[in-house]
């Protein structure tokens, strides 16, 4: 397997360089799902991948398309999308939410920083557990593992698959908000945003929206750090 690393100063511009990344055939591969979201449609996927975003709080926190493209998330998407992540309330239908696990957690982790100190490596926030399996869809994330150092809150998350077009700028600017929170609660400043997989992708319906991206050239945006940082 070889790893992509992607290093980007915002989410939008994170969203673009790795859409532009899957034309690199060194790392990339293309195959049918046997098993999962789409069974018998293609991927376009990652082998493994890490990317790093330095200011991940910089305005807007989804990306912008061209026109005509429909757009991968909004704001009020990711705005309702919060319960999902950090509430245990389910819709009709659903098997789960991420916020069946971190719920409890996320309180857990800001009263260790503010009760014992910075310096620990324990502030561990896991989704998912050996029953997983079972499920027809088990979690797509897995962990939000925690670190302050030099007076900043960052994250380091693991999804083990991830819809690269409407999946990763949904997901990583809840998370973002997320993290926000946290670190106003624990008293530092917001950090970085780091994300591993083994499992990103595009799936073939979005292959040509992926392109009609790119002929439009980098629409990342650049950064607005409104958090004295």
């Amino acid at each position: 397997m070889i790893i992509t690393l992607v290093e980007a100063k915002t989410l939008p511009e994170a969203w673009f360089l790795l859409i532009k990344g899957l034309n690199n055939p060194k790392g990339v591969r293309t195959y049918t799902i046997d098993r999962g979201s789409f069974a018998g449609q293609k991927r376009l996927e990652y082998d493994a991948v890490s990317v790093n975003i330095e200011y991940p709080g910089s305005r807007p926190l989804v990306p912008d398309v061209p026109l005509g493209v429909p757009p991968p998330s909004t704001q009020d998407y990711v705005d309702g999308y919060m319960a999902y992540l950090t509430t245990g309330a389910k819709k009709k239908g659903e098997d789960y939410t991420y916020g069946d696990d971190i719920e409890e957690q996320i309180f857990q982790v800001i009263d260790m920083y503010k009760t014992d100190g910075h310096n620990t490596n324990q502030a561990f926030m896991a989704v998912g557990d050996r029953n997983s399996l079972r499920l027809r869809d088990p979690q797509c994330l897995r962990m939000i593992d925690t670190r302050i150092s030099y007076g900043k809150l960052s994250f380091i998350v693991y999804f083990r698959s991830w819809d690269l077009w409407a999946g990763f700028p949904s997901n990583m600017a809840a998370i973002q908000i997320l993290k926000e929170y946290m670190a106003k609660e624990i008293g530092v400043k917001d950090g970085s945003l780091i994300a591993f997989s083994k499992g990103l992708h595009l799936y073939d319906h979005c292959w040509e929206l992926g392109n009609l991206v790119l002929r439009n050239g980098n629409l990342g945006h650049d950064v607005t750090d409104d958090s004295g940082r």
